[in-house]
């Protein structure tokens, strides 16, 4: 992602964030008054949907704390309500509408804690173009694929919405 700024990074979040809840909100409908598909997975070394929300909602949410000069702090990765999902996607929505800083930001230098007393060092925009956005698309995808593997009639449309408004038709 080059030339870009912290508004345009908010944009990007919200946007995909906006997808997630259209997905979730596909699969309340599909599964009617069963929460269980929060717990289904593609493979039993992965996790669930639930959790693939709370990891996809941490990348957003770590940039608006790491924006206010807050560490990051990840969300309880144990969804398992629908409540909680939409909690946690409304949540990290409303800290990224609290994000108020220059883009000179994204050329400070950050320390991510990688656990077991490993960290790196990146630039604020290789912060989010090399972990932050990876990580994003990476637990998004493994979501819809999640609820494409169980039966949820998804498309890509539903997983490129954001480009909706503006195809056109000649």
């Amino acid at each position: 992602m080059q030339n870009q700024n912290i508004d345009s990074l908010r944009t990007l979040f919200q946007s995909r964030l906006a997808t997630l809840e259209h997905l979730l909100k596909l699969a309340q409908t599909h599964f009617v008054d069963d929460e269980s598909f929060l717990q289904k997975r593609i493979a039993t070394d992965m996790f669930p949907f639930g959790t693939q929300i709370a990891f996809t909602c941490n990348q957003p949410r770590n940039f608006a704390l790491w924006c206010d000069g807050q560490p990051a702090n990840n969300l309880d990765p144990e969804v398992i309500s629908l409540a909680q999902a939409y909690e946690h996607i409304a949540n990290t929505n409303e800290l990224l509408l609290g994000i108020n800083i220059k883009d000179e930001k994204l050329a400070e230098v950050t320390r991510i804690d990688l656990g077991e007393s490993l960290y790196v060092e990146l630039s604020g925009s290789d912060y989010v173009n090399e972990f932050l956005i990876p990580n994003f698309y990476f637990h998004m995808v493994t979501a819809y694929d999640i609820l494409r593997m169980i039966g949820i009639p998804i498309g890509k449309r539903d997983y490129m919405m954001h480009l909706v408004p503006l195809v056109k038709k000649e």
